[in-house]
C-alpha cells in the first residue's frame, strides 16, 4: 500500500457572494463556505468529515469532485498538482466518483437499472460485448442479488437502500480510486443504514478505495471512519482518529456533537447545552458566540491548529479548560466516557 494520499486537498477555500437577508437592494457580499481547509485520502482508509448543516461539507466534496471550483487551493492526485478550475476530463472522474445524498434524486426514474449502469461503461470506453456481464457483476458487488434480477427493474420499484447500492455501483463501473459519499445514508430508514455503512467499510478494505464519508452523525463517523475531520462555519475545528475523536473530544464542538448522541445505556448523563447557531462572528472563533469558555482572546484571535497528541488537531485557546469541564460534566451522575 502506497504512503502517498490518493487524493489530497490543500488550503482550499471557496467564497460565494450573497445579499444579506432582508436586504433586497444591498450589494453581495463575501462569504466564505469553506475556509482553509486540507484533507489526504489514502488508499484503504476512510476519511469521515462531521458536522452540522451548513459547515461546508457538501461544497468541500464537490470541490474534490471538481463540480464547484475553489477559490484558493490546490488538489493533488496522486502526488501530482492538478488545475482545479479547468474542465474535469474522463481520466479524474474516473479516479474520483461523487456518491450523492438522495439516490431518487440522483438516478434518473424514466431509465431501468440496466441503463444506470451501462451508460458509465459505455463512455468510459468498455467493449459493448462486455458490459451485460459487468452490469450484472456490479451489482452483485454491492450485494444485489443475482444481479441480473434488478436490470430490468425501474427505480421505483427498489427501495430507498437497494437505489443507494445503485447508485455506488455506478460509481464503481468505472473503476474509482477515491470514492466520495455525500451523506449516503441520511435519506435512508435506520434499518437499512448500518448495511450500507458496512458495504462501503468492505469495499474500501476489499479494493483498497480511499473514500470520504460525510455525514452530521457523529457516531456512524466513529463506527466507520479511520479519521475524523470535524468541520464549524467552513473551518475544520478538529481532527483525530475515528474513535479518539469521540472517546475524547477536545474542541467544545465537537464535545457538542457528542454530548448529542443518544445513549441508552447512561440516560443520566449530563449534555452539553449551547444555543443556537447565529451569525458567524468576523473576528476571532467562529464557534465563540456559542461557546461557554470564550473569553476575549476567543473572540479577538482565530485560533489555529496545532497537535496537541500524535495525530490529534485542534482549533481553540481553551482545549485544555475545555477537555476538564467535558470530562466532569459527564462523570457528575456515574455515566463516564461515551463509548
Amino acid at each position: 500500500m502506497s504512503d502517498a494520499p490518493l487524493l489530497e486537498a490543500r488550503g482550499l477555500t471557496k467564497e460565494f457572494l450573497v445579499k444579506p437577508q432582508g436586504s433586497t437592494f444591498a450589494r453581495r457580499r463575501p462569504f466564505r463556505a469553506v475556509e482553509d481547509v486540507s484533507v489526504q485520502l489514502r488508499e484503504g482508509r476512510v476519511t469521515a468529515v462531521v458536522g452540522e448543516s451548513g459547515s461546508g461539507k457538501s461544497v468541500l466534496a464537490r470541490m474534490l469532485a471538481r463540480t464547484v471550483s475553489p477559490s484558493a487551493g490546490e488538489l493533488l492526485v496522486g502526488g501530482k498538482v492538478i488545475d482545479p478550475h479547468q474542465r474535469r476530463d474522463l481520466t479524474y472522474t474516473a479516479t474520483v466518483q461523487l456518491v450523492l445524498q438522495d439516490p431518487f434524486a440522483s438516478i434518473n426514474p424514466v431509465h431501468p437499472i440496466r441503463h444506470v449502469l451501462e451508460r458509465p461503461l459505455i463512455i468510459h470506453g468498455t467493449a459493448s460485448r462486455e458490459v451485460p456481464a459487468l452490469s450484472k457483476e456490479l451489482l452483485e458487488r454491492v450485494a444485489l442479488t443475482p444481479g441480473e434480477s434488478f436490470l430490468d427493474r425501474y427505480p421505483h420499484e427498489l427501495s430507498g437502500g437497494q437505489l443507494q447500492r445503485v447508485s455506488i455501483a455506478r460509481a464503481l463501473s468505472v473503476r474509482p480510486k477515491v470514492l466520495l459519499a455525500d451523506e449516503p445514508i441520511s435519506m435512508l430508514d435506520v434499518s437499512v443504514r448500518l448495511g450500507v455503512l458496512n458495504l462501503l467499510r468492505d469495499l474500501c478494505d476489499r479494493e483498497h478505495l480511499a473514500i470520504l464519508y460525510i455525514t452530521h452523525d457523529i457516531a456512524s463517523a466513529r463506527y466507520i471512519a479511520d479519521e475524523v475531520l470535524v468541520m464549524y462555519a467552513g473551518q475544520v475545528v478538529e481532527v483525530a482518529e475515528g474513535t479518539d475523536v469521540v472517546d475524547h473530544p477536545r474542541h467544545p464542538y465537537t464535545q457538542l456533537l457528542v454530548s448529542s448522541v443518544p445513549d441508552p445505556g447512561h440516560q443520566d448523563r449530563v449534555r452539553i447545552q449551547a444555543p443556537s447557531a447565529t451569525a458567524f462572528p468576523e473576528e476571532g472563533c467562529r464557534f465563540a458566540p456559542r461557546c461557554p469558555l470564550a473569553d476575549d482572546r476567543c473572540r479577538r484571535q482565530v485560533p489555529e491548529l496545532v497537535e496537541i497528541g500524535t495525530g490529534h488537531r485542534v482549533r481553540c485557546w481553551r482545549v485544555e479548560e475545555a477537555s476538564v469541564l467535558f470530562s466532569s460534566r459527564n462523570s457528575q451522575k456515574g455515566g463516564g466516557e461515551i463509548t
